[in-house]
């Protein structure tokens, strides 16, 4: 039985139109340098308000990916 090894990085994602958008953001980002990335796990979703409306959306994420597929 093989065993698969995860390696996880905090990444921030921040956009000015939606929580979606900024997960999104980081994953495309993180995917430009880093190889096989499987999940993700939000881990805080905070804003920046600006004039009493949503200026900025920005979420902490939890990105894993496998460390060494190699030998799969």
């Amino acid at each position: 039985m093989e065993h698969t090894v995860y390696k996880v990085v905090e990444l921030v994602g921040a956009s000015p139109d939606s929580i979606e958008d900024a997960i999104t953001a980081a994953i495309q980002r993180a995917g430009l340098s880093l190889r096989h990335l499987q999940w993700f796990e939000v881990v805080q979703i905070r804003g920046r308000i600006d004039k009493g409306n949503v200026d900025k959306y920005q979420v902490t994420l939890k990105v894993g990916f496998a460390h060494d597929l190699e030998h799969e």
